[in-house]
């Protein structure tokens, strides 16, 4: 093993041994006899490493000739199909009374040789990726099976079972971790839904510099106190000359939209000075709303760019109508609204739809009292999810510097 990669001290003169799959792991067979009126729980997996999920009960008779294997806990199971996108994953105390298609061979390490949270992680890493994929033969996609008989063939460099045991501990706080600070960012994202729907339901009212109320509120429509336009794109799509991803011009799409009210950090595609001139030019601290697929995102731009037809742009707002209250209004709005819009797998809200959509209508002082109080929620959860990334890339970063 080479003297680069990161070790614990005390493993530092104990060398990696070169082991087959085969030395290491054992193969779990254990065939489910298939009764007709049974009704059976099948699992699957889900690929990079996201773990086994439930599927629907399933009758014996619709199963019928295909072979099942029940699940037994603490063992390493692989999705033959996928298992170059890194579909593996390991059985819990949990999963019992459960079954598993023929196309997800299972295993347990052979005692002493393998410690099974240490192999889920090494190949999740690059390394053990490389060597899923060169067990699975033939081409892309669903053709790209894994050989079982290769993948337990393959051979890689593996420590002794202590030092894999703490490389696995080590790795799992940082997964712990990582977990901590995700429920911590769900519990503020429902904390804040939970408020925005109190807020604007008036249930919780905020108070003048005084300490007295604020005047009542309105309802207002959104064509009274806003103008807004669709964005454009010359037609048709893909054509090359309307694109220059090189040294084009940022061109926001609804994939440009994040869930955090803002756009992502670069946009997928950059068009041509030639596509500017029949698209939609928006100044940075323009609201922009995705009306048509994802619908409901939205953005206040950061950047100067060109818009496409999918988004609605805001191009002027009433003087008494603060911009982030505003925000969370479309928000809240399009929580309710976008699951009623027409159309099938692609749906769509017109201009004309949110013109008649009304928005409840404080006082511009209450306005801007209720949008810090939300703004200083989201900042709260962008200070999490930060975390998050930080741990998630120092996590990569210890498995690159740990695995051969």
């Amino acid at each position: 093993m080479s003297r680069n990669h990161l070790r614990f001290e005390k493993f530092n003169e104990i060398d990696w041994q070169t082991k087959r799959v085969n030395q290491i792991l054992n193969k779990v067979v254990n065939p489910v006899k298939v009764e007709q009126d049974t009704l059976y729980k099948q699992i699957g997996i889900r690929s990079h490493g996201k773990g086994i999920f439930h599927k629907e009960l399933v009758s014996g008779k619709e199963i019928g000739n295909k072979r099942i294997f029940w699940l037994e806990k603490n063992l390493f199971i692989v999705n033959i199909v996928f298992a170059w996108e890194r579909a593996v994953a390991r059985t819990t105390e949990n999963e019992t009374g459960l079954v598993a298609s023929h196309r997800f061979p299972m295993y347990r390490p052979i005692e002493k040789e393998a410690d099974l949270d240490y192999l889920l992680h090494f190949f999740l890493t690059k390394r053990g990726n490389q060597l899923l994929e060169l067990a699975s033969p033939g081409g892309a996609g669903r053709n790209k099976t894994l050989g079982q008989k290769e993948f337990e063939k393959l051979a890689f460099s593996i420590p002794s079972l202590s030092e894999q045991q703490k490389i696995a501990a080590y790795l799992s706080s940082i997964d712990q971790n990582i977990s901590l600070l995700t429920e911590k960012k769900k519990e503020l994202s429902r904390y804040k839904k939970g408020m925005m729907q109190k807020l604007f339901a008036q249930q919780i009212r905020f108070k003048d510099e005084n300490g007295n109320d604020f005047t009542d509120w309105e309802e207002k429509r959104l064509s009274e106190i806003s103008k807004f336009r669709r964005g454009s794109f010359p037609q048709p799509y893909g054509l090359a000359k309307w694109y220059d991803d090189k040294n084009g011009f940022p061109f926001v799409q609804v994939y440009d939209v994040g869930d955090d009210f803002k756009l992502k950090k670069e946009t997928k595609r950059k068009i041509s000075y030639l596509a500017t001139k029949l698209s939609v030019f928006v100044p940075t601290g323009t609201i922009l709303v995705t009306i048509q697929g994802s619908i409901g995102r939205i953005a206040i731009t950061n950047i100067d760019c060109y818009v496409d037809r999918t988004l609605l742009i805001i191009t002027s707002l009433a003087e008494n109508l603060e911009v982030n209250y505003y925000k969370y209004c479309l928000f809240l709005l399009f929580e309710i609204e976008k699951h009623k819009a027409p159309g099938g797998t692609i749906k769509t809200i017109t201009k004309e739809v949110l013109s008649d959509f009304t928005i409840p209508f404080p006082s511009l002082p209450e306005q801007i009292k209720i949008a810090d109080f939300l703004s200083a929620i989201d900042e709260s959860i962008d200070k999490v999810n930060e975390q998050i990334k930080q741990t998630q890339g120092f996590k990569k970063a210890m498995l690159q510097q740990m695995f051969v």
